[in-house]
């Protein structure tokens, strides 16, 4: 049925996002690629693809790119190991807008200092 799909895709989403972060942040070979945080991941019902939402700090911006396309074969080669998974679905880096946007609006609220209920 479709709900148990949907339970199986997020739990690839979240088991995906996971080994990722493990990967990156011990395993892969390249500039800076323990500095990339993955954020969410989206993985499509039919496995195709696997989108990988990703933020790093301010000065590697642009720069990462290349390395995580570089890293891209290995990544995928490594979660083939490691996640259980009918198809291996081709990864897809985007940077995350939406979380440095709600980022930047988190510290424009902060630098307003609008006192809350509790002062």
């Amino acid at each position: 049925g479709c709900s148990l799909m949907s339970i199986t895709i997020e739990r690839l989403n979240s088991q995906f996002r996971k080994e990722l972060s493990k990967l990156l942040t011990f395993e892969a070979k390249g500039d800076n690629l323990s500095s990339v945080t993955i954020t969410e991941v989206r993985v499509t019902r039919d496995l195709s693809f696997a989108t990988i939402f990703y933020i790093v700090p301010e000065y590697l911006k642009g720069k990462i790119d290349n390395s995580l396309e570089r890293a891209k074969g290995y990544l995928r080669s490594e979660l083939a190991h490691r996640v259980q998974c009918r198809k291996m679905p081709e990864l897809i880096f985007k940077y995350d807008e939406a979380l440095e946007y709600g980022n930047h609006i988190n510290s424009i609220l902060n630098n307003l200092n609008i006192p809350t209920e509790e002062e």
